[in-house]
């Protein structure tokens, strides 16, 4: 491959441009006729690849190219330019062929492949390398689906690596293609407005978790036997989401200390402010709602042993009246078996028995028995058996 020229790093505008996102009515910008027409997800699919390249000048696309050896190609004849590239997962040999055209670290190229980095923010040379944590809110599955952002930025390109759903990048294209002067400003707008995306994203995720939790308070009160499940998966995806929006409060800070000592423009450098501010606040609710959940589960952990508290005092309860019928049952047993045991004796039919034949043999059985019955009564009563 042919060395590409080194160009100067382009001289930022001055234009005063508002944040904007485009009117639902423009529609996505494609490519020129010939080109392979770009799919739902906002990238392009050339054979087994999965990229998204286009060539911009002074704000405006001039080029789609449809395979990134065109792109380099192009890039050359525009000195001026910038290529904005998006890949989706994609192949060795393609991270390694950008790697050799923009010269890019390798430990970048690395972390790019694998994936799974945590959020930061790195330069190698004349290259800023970001790895972003995207999250979307799923209505259906009640649940955070998150995605990983790879973006390098160099003064005349940007190259985005998706795993992932989200974010949706093409909706960050169109943004920028309807605003050319905020195009114009080069790569940095372009960082700019992938890292408005990534946390305008988590917007969503906020609002759908804190709609969970109120309703895991009512299930909680309401004592909801799978409460605790929820809970504990709700706990885990915060503490993703936790791990993806810290990070970023320092990225950015750092990042805007760079965006001051290279002097980009000015009103760029407010809009970054106002990224980091909302990430902030985003920061800030996610930790609140892991507090909160903590809080709810430990209400929980209350609730469920107050409960098993109760259940075990309505059986030691059931328990001790059972005990106590079955005392009563016992005393009248023992009194009714005295006189049976009597009337049993002599009930039997032997010829020589003491007191058979004697006279008051039947009113001493009678007195025997109301004796003993009398006297287990009276004993059975001092203990409250009856």
């Amino acid at each position: 491959m042919t060395e590409r020229r080194v160009r100067p790093a382009l001289s930022p505008m001055k234009h005063a441009w508002r944040r904007q996102s485009p009117p639902p009515a423009v529609p996505p910008a494609g490519p020129p006729s010939g080109h392979p027409a770009a799919s739902p997800d906002g990238v392009q699919r050339n054979g087994a690849s999965v990229v998204h390249a286009a060539l911009y000048r002074d704000g405006r696309r001039v080029s789609t190219p449809d395979s990134l050896a065109e792109t380099f190609r192009e890039l050359r004849q525009y000195p001026d330019g910038m290529a904005w590239i998006g890949l989706h997962r994609p192949s060795e040999d393609e991270i390694h062929s950008l790697a050799a055209e923009f010269d890019l670290h390798p430990l970048a190229v690395e972390d790019a492949l694998e994936a799974h980095q945590r959020p930061k923010l790195e330069r190698y040379g004349e290259t800023l390398f970001v790895v972003l944590r995207a999250a979307r809110y799923l209505d259906a599955a009640e649940e955070v689906d998150f995605g990983e952002l790879h973006v390098f930025v160099g003064h005349d390109f940007v190259i985005t690596v998706r795993h992932g759903a989200a974010p949706d990048l093409s909706a960050v294209r169109r943004r920028m293609e309807v605003a050319p002067e905020l195009l114009a400003l080069g790569p940095e707008a372009v960082l700019y407005a992938i890292l408005d995306a990534v946390v305008d994203g988590y917007a969503p995720v906020v609002e759908g978790v804190q709609n969970d939790i109120d309703e895991i308070e009512t299930e909680v009160f309401r004592g909801d036997p799978e409460v605790s499940r929820r809970i504990y998966e709700l706990s885990r995806e915060m503490v993703e989401f936790q791990r993806a929006t810290r990070p970023l409060v320092g990225m950015l800070h750092s990042l805007m200390a760079g965006f001051a000592k290279y002097r980009t423009d000015e009103e760029l450098q407010r809009y970054l402010r106002d990224v980091a501010d909302h990430v902030t606040h985003t920061s800030e609710r996610v930790d609140g709602f892991r507090q909160a959940l903590a809080d709810i589960l430990t209400v929980n952990s209350t609730l469920v042993t107050q409960q098993q508290n109760a259940e075990m005092r309505a059986l030691a309860e059931a328990g001790f009246a059972q005990n106590e019928e079955i005392k009563k049952i016992s005393s009248w047993a023992a009194i009714l078996f005295a006189p049976t045991l009597v009337g049993t004796i002599y009930g039997m039919n032997f010829d020589h028995m003491p007191e058979l034949h004697w006279v008051y043999g039947y009113p001493f059985a009678i007195l025997l028995m109301a004796v003993v019955c009398t006297s287990l009564y009276v004993v059975f009563k001092k203990r409250d058996w009856l």
